[in-house]
């Protein structure tokens, strides 16, 4: 049997024995002081939030393969972290101090969310405890089964060696009961993100009696580190393996694992006491020995030939495994040195801008010619971002911020069109749009709602009221009279609504712009370093912003409303018809069915299809220029034309009123009543037939003559023709321009001018009102105190790292 190998402590060798001695003395004491401050160094990392590049260990492995007790047998005492499953939650930082004086270990625990210490915890059921109930409390606070906020907990004795450990969850394959499905990929998912940055040491564990070609989780850290460059490999419960070798080849294969790691990476084989009776410290270090004396001993005389302990004898046992880890630690400590230098230089750097600015915002709350020039600047930056916006934007990402025609519709709380009984979708409906791309789509998508709506049927009672009143008295135009007063009422009733809508559904998308220009305003910031008045915080500010872009958006749709209200009162008006009467009467000439095409070719076809929907039948082509003004609709609409000419067009949108009414005409003019209805011709009449029509003779009511059609048929058909031609009319040339230039052209000329007014025309006093509140001062004062504290610890950190860096 080999001689048990003691473990190491590190300690100071006395003065005494010589310059060698000092030399040992001084390395040891430059190690600790390299120690100490990479402590201090991330004990105020994990309190504030800092990612330092400090040289840690992380273990990682599966559940049960040892890593609870290894970090014990590093401590060189136990604290029963099995009982409380510490790895299994939350991440465990385990800041180990050799300190000779330390005779019995002393623990503290980091507080919350600060780099201060509590007072020293002794007993080993007391940090237990500490342990499940921080673990316990963050968890419920959080409402999550694993979080990957560490506990800190620094161990100073001197049995210990000069080690950080990053203690983790451990892999497990499945939830226990209790827990939510998905924690096995939140767990992995956690030790990932804190074995990725490459100034870690990975030490993964794994048990003996698994084959490395069955190994469950060599190729999740094969993933994080593809050549095991920073990992270390350790074999856990390697006593369970040897009775299993006699000869030497069978060990040797086996400790050099090969085909399976690199030639390079030699694993670590290490065995712990099993008996976990209550033990005091030193029996428990004692037994530690025993194991690794007992391990080689065997290998050495229970094997046939032995093993190549040249190769191999510095990687068995748990004290070479210590030895490496603090060395290899101490390394690149050194190592690490100058860019940790250098990255707090830089820290303390940031944090003193930081610290200035934020002492020129406290100062600032009274100075009220300062804030008001910074909110200048800032309502100034969102009202350019807004037109610009407007103008064509494609950042932020509309995938993320902008909206289908549906979300505006649903979001917006307006729904449908009023009075149309089709679905409206526009080309375009499915892609996120916002600005002046989502402001045009809904100018489409209202030209398709109007052209979808028809004039209404009219009963017999409300055409006989008006066309004998027009008849009495006298002029002979008793019958378009009556029509044209029907057409105009119809277009109140039924346009009103819609350009309501429209002005609603285009004050939603404008006023989804403000959100839109404050994420602009930030990235651009951000990306180039400068901020256009800094308001950051200003709570009241950011309130009296929005609802005064929210008050204009809303002002000027009221305006809107008002004037395409005006623009329907006037084209609905008896002294306008004679505007549009001139492409109206007799054949409606050809220059209005040019001017008629011309408009619903410049509505229609501007609107592209952009959406990747793919190749369509022809029949669904057709359905879905259901919703797209039809071109050449002043065949559709307006007579003039043979019913020849007429028939080369697409399906109209216009439906013609069927009589409700067995009077029916019988003169061989045929008016469809199906997908296809056409306008009846009212040239080339029989001048007897229009008297008896225009003195209100029976054709009213309907007298049975076959040869001839009734008053009734003839008002509803040229209703019909006046109610189209006065959409067009106001569509096409009211309409359209009055809602670009009522909305569009404030936004983009007068948006500053106009929040201006309302920000900062005002005295002083109501000015500071935005800013001055206590809440607002004391959360800017908590906040210079949390700077001026990090600045404290930075500064100490890097006056001892410079000292440091004086040494190496």
């Amino acid at each position: 049997m080999a001689t048990a190998t003691p473990t190491p402590t590190k300690t100071p060798v006395d003065k005494s024995r010589g310059s060698h001695s000092h030399h040992q003395e001084d390395d040891s004491s430059s190690s600790r002081s390299h120690f100490e401050a990479y402590n201090r160094l991330q004990a105020m990392a994990v309190a504030f939030g800092e990612k330092l590049p400090i040289p840690e260990i992380v273990a990682l492995g599966g559940q049960s393969d040892g890593k609870s007790s290894l970090l014990e047998a590093l401590l060189g005492f136990r604290f029963n972290v099995r009982e409380v499953e510490m790895g299994t939650r939350r991440p465990l930082i385990l800041q180990m101090v050799h300190d000779p004086s330390a005779l019995e270990p002393r623990c503290r625990f980091q507080e919350e969310d600060s780099e201060e210490y509590g007072s020293p915890v002794v007993s080993a059921s007391t940090i237990a405890d500490v342990i499940k109930s921080r673990t316990e409390a963050l968890l419920k606070k959080t409402k999550t089964s694993v979080s990957p906020k560490p506990i800190v907990m620094r161990a100073e004795f001197a049995h210990c060696p000069n080690l950080t450990i990053i203690d983790t969850p451990g892999f497990v394959l499945k939830a226990k009961k209790g827990e939510p499905e998905n924690t096995p990929q939140e767990i992995l998912s956690m030790v990932k993100s804190l074995a990725s940055p490459p100034h870690r040491i990975l030490l993964f564990l794994q048990q003996s009696s698994v084959e490395w070609c069955s190994s469950l989780w060599l190729d999740s850290i094969r993933e994080i580190d593809p050549t095991f460059r920073r990992t270390v490999i350790v074999v856990s419960k390697f006593d369970n393996r040897l009775k299993e070798f006699s000869d030497r080849w069978e060990v040797d294969r086996y400790l050099s694992a090969s085909g399976y790691l690199r030639e390079t990476t030699r694993p670590f084989f290490v065995a712990l006491p099993k008996d976990r009776s209550a033990v005091s410290n030193d029996e428990f270090r004692r037994q530690i020995s025993q194991v690794d004396s007992e391990v080689l001993g065997y290998l050495h005389d229970g094997i046939k030939g032995g093993y190549d302990e040249e190769k191999f004898k510095p990687y068995i046992g748990f004290c070479s495994l210590r030895e490496y880890l603090e060395s290899e630690l101490q390394k690149r400590y050194k190592e690490a040195a100058p860019a940790t230098l250098a990255l707090l230089e830089q820290r303390c750097s940031e944090v003193n801008i930081e610290l200035e600015r934020l002492d020129s915002k406290i100062q600032a709350t009274s100075d009220v010619s300062h804030l008001r020039k910074s909110a200048m600047m800032h309502a100034a930056s969102i009202s350019n971002h807004v037109g610009v916006l407007i103008d064509g934007a494609a950042d932020p990402a509309p995938e993320q911020w902008g909206k289908t025609t549906e979300e505006e519709r649903s979001e917006s709380g307006i729904g449908s069109w009023p009075g149309v009984t089709v679905d409206i979708k526009p080309a375009n409906a499915i892609l996120r749009l916002y600005g002046g791309a989502a402001f045009e789509r809904v100018m489409h998508e209202f030209r398709c709602a109007a052209y979808s709506i028809e004039c209404p049927p009219v009963s017999r009672e409300k055409v006989a009221n008006i066309l004998l009143a027009h008849a009495g008295r006298g002029g002979g135009r008793g019958v378009a009279e009556a029509a044209a007063e029907i057409a105009r009422t119809a277009a109140r009733s039924w346009l009103a609504p819609l350009l309501d809508t429209a002005c609603d559904r285009l004050a939603f998308v404008l006023g989804n712009l403000f959100d839109i220009a404050i994420e602009r305003n930030r990235s651009r910031e951000s990306e180039y370093g400068r901020k256009t008045g800094d308001m950051e915080g200003y709570v009241g500010f950011h309130a009296a912003l929005r609802h005064a872009y929210n008050s204009i958006i809303k002002d000027l749709a009221k305006q809107c409303k008002q004037l395409v209200r005006h623009h329907l009162d006037s084209v609905t008006s008896p002294y306008s018809q004679v505007f549009y009467e001139n492409d109206f009467h007799g054949s409606f000439g050809s220059s209005a069915n040019s001017y008629f095409r011309h408009n619903q070719a410049s509505a229609g076809s501007i609107w592209f299809e952009l959406s990747d929907c793919g190749q369509v039948s022809h029949d669904e082509r057709m359905r879905d220029q259901e919703n797209i003004p039809p071109e050449n609709n002043a065949r559709q609409k307006t007579p003039g034309k043979g019913m020849e000419a007429r028939d080369v067009h697409r399906e109209s949108q216009m439906t013609v009123p069927e009589a409700p009414s067995p009077d029916q005409p019988c003169d061989g003019v045929k008016v469809d009543v199906g997908p296809r209805k056409r306008i009846a011709r009212i040239g080339n009449r029989n001048p007897e037939q229009l008297m008896k029509v225009h003195n209100g003779g029976s054709l009213l009511f309907g007298n049975g003559d076959c040869g001839s059609r009734s008053a009734y048929t003839e008002i509803c058909s040229l209703a019909a023709q006046h109610f189209a031609r006065i959409r067009e009319v106001l569509v096409e040339r009211s309409v359209t321009s009055t809602l670009n230039s009522g909305f569009l052209t404030p936004c983009r000329d007068r948006l500053v001018v106009e929040l201006g007014l309302d920000l900062f025309a005002v005295n002083d006093e109501k000015f500071m009102d935005m800013f001055v509140s206590p809440a607002a001062i004391e959360v800017l004062q908590h906040k210079r105190q949390s700077l001026q504290n990090r600045q404290k610890v930075l500064q100490s950190c890097l006056t001892e790292f410079k000292n440091i860096a004086r040494s190496l």
